[in-house]
């Protein structure tokens, strides 16, 4: 055990003791993105800091099948922080988990390891990289009912200071709750559709930040619910407004120097830049399915309001896929690209890690950045989405065979199950007139 990670631990079991906390959550991901736990006393924690705690992996969507069900989550130390919500004593406090073999291998379908193998390549080749999501979701006044349409909690539109203050009032409540929990926000506002709010990470390493998503979501549902709304992360809720995005920005860097910046290049933008860029445009339509994974995703990315439906990449645009946002002079560390398709709905850890791989694979093998037309369009549905990534050699890599087969089943169930359905827009058409 390296001595920054037993301070880390000593720093937790500290704080456990003088913040009088008796339960202790351990978070983790199944591969569709939906975060679990298992709560534990904090005299378990010496054994589940070295030995990590049991439990059944069969039951987690992805994680193994019956016959080799055994499975450990470690926690890291470093992901540690205590519950605002619980703030009735004795406290509760979190830590994100890393998923494990009984012999202590990772985890082949641990979504953190999937992403921690894709930085550890890119360590290999000099690069730290960085990544700043933009989150957006909607707040509804009513909980989810079958037949009843979501009631937005407002009629704002993009920036708007609205005189009904609850996306101002909800805002702020849950950036306070996530700055106390460690997670450091950027930017919020209200975004272009009712009810619909924005509220963007601060730049992180890209493993803190996938983290800190999974963090975010359950802060503001639990927000939400405190103050009797329901928030809702679903691509597309509405036909007429736009959907949700997690436009993500990218950088790497070498050391301390931004390796996509070269002085007086096109758009400031180096070659490592532009062979990075390359990689994700080749590559878009293979790792879609990651970045967009749901029947709704769709709706989004083909339904406008800016979303990307093509595979372009510009600087002024805000429907390419990949923006490079301006440069400011003297501040060569912010250039960075802006990955515009993923959905705030998708799993984190695998999104960063298709896009980061693609990325590297464009400076591996020096891919070229050429002019883009428009002509080569995103998949138009999930059907298509499964098909462009099942042919993947790239994809069927960074995730690994486990996770890479899941996915297709589980997807091509979905899709199945989906085209079956016959729509209130069918029969709102069809019935009157056949």
């Amino acid at each position: 055990m390296s001595e920054e990670i037993s301070r880390q631990e000593d720093f937790v079991l500290r704080t456990l003791e003088e913040r009088n906390i008796r339960f202790v959550r351990l978070w983790f991901t199944d591969v569709l993105g939906f975060l679990k736990s298992v709560a534990i006393a904090p005299a378990e924690l010496d054994n589940a800091f070295t030995e990590g705690i049991g439990f059944d992996g069969s039951a987690i969507e992805g994680y193994a099948r019956l016959t080799e069900s055994d499975m450990l989550a470690k926690p890291d130390a470093a992901t540690f922080s205590v519950l605002p919500w619980r703030t009735q004593l004795p406290g509760a406090a979190r830590m994100i988990c890393d998923i494990t073999m009984p012999d202590g291998t990772p985890s082949p379908s641990d979504p953190r390891n999937v992403l921690k193998r894709v930085l550890n390549h890119a360590a290999e080749m000099g690069y730290t990289c960085y990544t700043h999501p933009e989150m957006e979701f909607f707040l509804f006044k009513n909980a989810p009912e079958v037949g009843v349409a979501p009631i937005p909690v407002d009629q704002g539109g993009y920036f708007d200071q609205t005189p009904a203050t609850v996306g101002n009032d909800f805002r702020r409540n849950a950036i306070t709750m996530l700055e106390s929990m460690g997670v450091s926000v950027e930017f919020s506002h209200h975004e272009g559709a009712p009810g619909q709010q924005e509220i963007d990470l601060r730049y992180a390493d890209a493993l803190s930040t996938a983290d800190n998503i999974m963090t975010f979501r359950h802060v503001v549902k639990e927000v939400a619910l405190e103050q009797g709304f329901h928030a809702s992360f679903m691509p597309k809720p509405f036909t007429e407004h736009p959907g949700s995005g997690m436009h993500t920005h990218i950088s790497l860097f070498r050391d301390e120097a931004n390796a996509f910046h070269e002085e007086g290049a096109p758009f400031s933008l180096s070659p490592v830049g532009r062979q990075f860029i390359a990689g994700i445009m080749k590559h878009a339509r293979e790792f879609t399915l990651i970045t967009n994974q749901w029947v709704n995703s769709y709706k989004r990315i083909h339904g406008g309001g800016e979303a990307p439906a093509a595979v372009t990449w510009g600087t002024n645009s805000r429907s390419a896929l990949v923006r490079i946002p301006a440069y400011k002079p003297m501040k060569e560390n912010s250039t960075r690209i802006e990955v515009r398709s993923p959905d705030s709905a998708c799993n984190p850890y695998l999104a960063f890690a298709v896009m980061i791989a693609a990325g590297l694979k464009g400076i591996e093998e020096k891919y070229e950045l050429v002019e883009s037309d428009g002509s080569v369009a995103l998949p138009a549905n999930l059907d298509e989405a499964i098909a462009a990534m099942e042919s993947s050699a790239l994809v069927r890599e960074t995730l690994g065979e486990d996770v890479f087969e899941y996915v297709l089943r589980n997807k091509k169930s979905e899709w199945e199950e989906y085209r079956k359905q016959v729509s209130a827009y069918e029969l709102d058409r069809y019935l009157p007139i056949l």
